[in-house]
């Protein structure tokens, strides 16, 4: 792979990185057999994951289409996406007949959830959450499934113990924690009743320079904003690495439905990662709060060890959101709300 670049300096040079294969992902999309959708592929990291897909394929020699559905609210990103080679189908999840409608091809990744707004729409987002995957899976019954998942299905645990394990029990707090749970039996029902390969994918939490935990305290620090730091310690992992991850867990699904964290391999200190960003934008930091002794903290290990340690360090997100932040560049304008202990979002 090529270097990492020093700065980043356009959206098009994070898109671009974002999307950027690694080798071992080139060499599994030429094994891999079948086509490829995407659903609910206009979120956050849809269209970069789509994209790294089309050109791993391509590095790869073989043919496949790429596929990303989505109610598609801009046609920029419909667009965007044709232009990077990959066919479009505008689809509300939530209607069965259109749902019906989608191709029946061999490999799937659901990324389709409620989270943001999810307080006073209960009802929804169990809708989103757990409904909604029945569908999928009967009109996906004879394909293999990647399903995104959170890591706020384990709920607080202690920072002594170095984040959840796959196999902790889990402790979800909160109506979209429950309803993400909800999620996962939902596809681990059906991975048994109808033999569908499935890798369930806990995400905790995928940052780019336009959204992301580290993102927010950057904004913070920049903007003379208080930093809570109640939730005391924080995971994330640079979301090409995620996206990497992500489409590597297809060769991994299995019956019955096989659970795994995608996580950094550290536990931020936001108290730290606040300093940090002070220093690099010359800034001085505001905290509020005290850091509690537990948090929404998941292990990695178990990722790492399959596919590797993530290609972009800690070190290397700090300096680059820093730059980016200070000089102005685009934001999604999404907050994580990470600090969130009770749950609501």
């Amino acid at each position: 792979m090529p270097p990492l670049p020093q700065f980043i300096d356009s959206v098009e040079a994070l898109e671009e990185l974002l999307s950027r294969p690694t080798p071992a992902l080139v060499t599994m999309m030429g094994r891999l057999e079948g086509d490829l959708i995407f659903l609910g592929a206009g979120g956050k990291m849809g269209p970069t994951m789509a994209r790294m897909a089309r050109r791993a394929t391509e590095e790869a020699g073989v043919q496949r289409r790429i596929i990303a559905a989505s109610r598609f609210s801009t046609q920029q990103l419909e667009s965007e996406l044709q232009a990077w080679g990959v066919e479009t189908i505008r689809c509300d999840m939530l209607d069965p007949g259109q749902v019906a409608m989608l191709p029946k091809v061999p490999n799937v990744v659901y990324m389709t959830g409620m989270k943001f707004g999810s307080t006073g729409q209960e009802a929804l987002t169990w809708a989103m959450n757990t409904w909604l995957p029945s569908l999928v899976c009967e009109q996906f019954s004879e394909s293999r499934i990647v399903a995104f998942s959170t890591g706020n299905v384990y709920g607080l645990t202690p920072l002594s113990l170095g984040g959840s394990v796959e196999t902790d029990p889990l402790n979800p707090v909160g109506e979209y924690a429950m309803s993400a749970m909800g999620r996962e039996r939902i596809f681990e029902y059906f991975s048994q009743a109808d033999s569908i390969p499935t890798s369930i994918l806990r995400l905790n939490y995928a940052t780019e320079m336009r959204y992301g935990v580290l993102v927010d305290v950057a904004r913070q620090v920049y903007e003379g904003q208080p930093v809570n730091v109640s939730m005391g310690s924080l995971n994330a992992i640079w979301q090409g690495d995620a996206n990497a991850m992500s489409l590597l867990a297809l060769e991994q699904a299995r019956t019955p439905a096989w659970t795994i964290n995608i996580a950094g391999p550290e536990q931020i200190s936001v108290r730290r990662a606040a300093e940090t960003f002070g220093r690099l934008m010359k800034k001085d930091v505001v905290y509020e709060g005290e850091e509690a002794p537990d948090a929404l903290l998941s292990n990695g290990q178990k990722g790492h060890a399959l596919w590797g340690y993530p290609s972009v360090c800690l070190d290397q997100m700090l300096c680059w959101i820093a730059e980016w932040v200070a000089g102005g560049g685009a934001s999604l304008n999404k907050p994580t709300h990470f600090e969130n202990r009770a749950g609501n979002f």
